[in-house]
């Protein structure tokens, strides 16, 4: 991988809405893990949509981490990758941050800079009510979710 290159791990959510905030909290479990390597960006996106189109260049690798309704049971992990991910992404949207993200991923791609090697991983919520931690049941699925995380970064750098 070539020294300007990375690969940016983001992680999307409200964390005061309980599962919403999944991505955040994986991002910052990730974030000690990668301390030490200039290539592997962790960055909290929480909601922010289109300001973060400056974190996209310069990126070899890009992998959103979200809560997303993927209609399947809570705390399901699902790896969407390239084309799947941007199907994924222009299909419905019932969050603000999928809405954003699709934006982010559209505009990435009209200005030139969307990385080839992309990827949503996504975890279905249970619930989205008021609260500062995940529900049980996606709070375990996080440890999968990182291993998804780990298994592109190596496959990628391959």
């Amino acid at each position: 991988m070539a020294s300007t290159q990375k690969i940016l791990i983001l992680g999307l959510g409200n964390t005061l809405l309980s599962d919403d905030g999944v991505g955040v909290h994986i991002v910052n479990a990730l974030q000690h893990r990668f301390a030490d390597r200039n290539d592997i960006d962790c960055l909290e996106g929480g909601t922010l949509g289109l300001s973060l189109l400056p974190e996209m260049n310069n990126t070899s690798g890009f992998i959103a981490v979200d809560a997303a309704q993927i209609d399947r049971p809570p705390g399901t992990v699902v790896t969407f990758e390239n084309a799947q991910m941007d199907a994924q992404l222009a299909g419905r949207k019932r969050t603000a941050h999928e809405v954003a993200l699709a934006d982010l991923m559209d505009t990435a791609l009209l200005t030139g800079i969307r990385p080839e090697r992309r990827a949503l991983v996504a975890i279905q919520p249970e619930s989205t009510c008021w609260g500062d931690a995940p529900s049980k049941r996606v709070a375990n699925a996080m440890e999968y979710a990182e291993c998804e995380i780990l298994s592109l970064i190596e496959r990628w750098e391959t």
